[in-house]
């Protein structure tokens, strides 16, 4: 079953043709360096800019600011085509599906037009800075402090798991401006790291899966920004401003598990058509055609309802509490449908050269990151 064959009805013709080209271009162009970015724990500035000139950059963001005038739907599209493409390690969705709308949606007209063309080129490489070593899910607890100094602000604190880590020279960085507030204290800076005295990068993270990525600590030492970067220009609405943005990430997470699924699918059926067990393909025996029967069900069941929750998106009718419950669900079957998938190639499925293997491994944090799957049903639980 290939990506490129299923039309959902949120997709249009233009995101159809987007799917293809990138597609095409993530195998040939990527595919072949694909062990090489693995091996150095991240892919090099030079894919950035390549995605900008193609067009796979800031897709959603609005031509005036440098992007391609699209919608979310060239968002998903892009993470469809990375997913058919293996291509694990670029952090594009967070970039453009993340980080570019913060600027968009908070930022003030000289913020937006300074960051979003840059950001679409690829010549910036975006980050979100919210986990802390000491704080995951409770965003309210975060010990990062900004605190003015006449037109500037003084930035002391860690970051943890930051996607893009050691490539992004433009940080959102979550911290508190007023550390007796609660959730009413949180703001969000923009940090370029490029001028930024007192930055540092901590190490690559050695992670089980996702070996290409960059996931990185960050410091942040007395780090000076200009008040100007204080997204929005007014303290204390951080905390808002990332609740906002949250059911789209988590509908890039489950987009990116529907990807994942796809693949395994795709993978798992080539294996067991070409591999014979007693004179005949694995696939002949029932148990594999019904493991597989069981596992189609799953896909078509997790993709029917990502497409539901894609035409809510694109209203703007997705909820919080619907994508909290999308992103769990969708994430948990991920794992589950890859497992079994996984066991069907036997010993072969242990193997990290096989993409079975890879995307087992990948798949794991899906179900930790952008709120774990506990907090997620806590949170849809609030709206019961």
């Amino acid at each position: 079953m290939a990506i490129q064959n299923f039309a959902p009805a949120w997709m249009t013709e233009e995101h159809t043709m987007l799917l293809d080209t990138a597609t095409r271009f993530f195998k040939e162009q990527w595919g072949p360096k694909d062990e090489a970015w693995r091996a150095a724990g991240m892919m090099d500035h030079q894919a950035w800019r390549d995605a900008g000139a193609h067009g796979f950059l800031c897709a959603s963001m609005p031509e005036e600011y440098g992007g391609a005038g699209g919608d979310f739907g060239h968002e998903a599209v892009l993470i469809l085509a990375q997913g058919e493409a293996a291509i694990s390690g670029f952090g594009g969705s967070l970039h453009s599906g993340i980080v570019a709308p913060y600027i968009l949606h908070y930022g003030t007209e000289e913020q937006k037009k300074r960051w979003l063309p840059k950001l679409a080129t690829g010549e910036l490489v975006g980050a979100i800075a919210m986990t802390e070593p000491g704080t995951g899910s409770d965003l309210q607890g975060v010990r990062t402090l900004a605190l003015k100094d006449g037109d500037t602000y003084k930035i002391n604190g860690s970051k943890t798991f930051i996607t893009n880590g050691q490539l992004a020279n433009l940080v959102i960085v979550v911290a508190k401006t007023d550390k007796d507030k609660g959730a009413q204290g949180i703001s969000l800076f923009v940090v370029e790291t490029d001028e930024a005295s007192g930055f540092r990068r901590g190490r690559n993270l050695d992670k089980i899966g996702m070996d290409a990525q960059d996931t990185s600590e960050l410091f942040f030492d007395d780090v000076v920004v200009p008040a100007q970067n204080l997204l929005g220009g007014q303290e204390g609405l951080g905390f808002f401003q990332l609740m906002q943005e949250l059911p789209q990430e988590r509908l890039i997470v489950a987009m990116a598990g529907i990807a994942a699924m796809e693949l395994a699918m795709k993978v798992t059926l080539e294996y067991t058509k070409e591999r014979k067990a007693f004179g005949k393909p694995i696939f002949s025996f029932q148990n594999t055609r019904f493991k597989l029967a069981e596992c189609q069900a799953l896909l078509l069941a997790s993709r029917a309802l990502v497409d539901a929750a894609m035409v809510a998106h694109l209203k703007g009718e997705l909820g919080v509490d619907r994508a909290a419950l999308i992103k769990y669900w969708i994430t948990d079957n991920q794992c589950k449908l890859i497992d079994e998938c996984l066991q069907l190639f036997g010993g072969y499925g242990y193997m990290k050269e096989y993409p079975i293997a890879r995307l087992w491994a990948d798949s794991r944090v899906q179900r930790i990151y952008g709120g774990t799957n506990e907090i997620m049903k806590e949170l849809a639980s609030r709206f019961l």
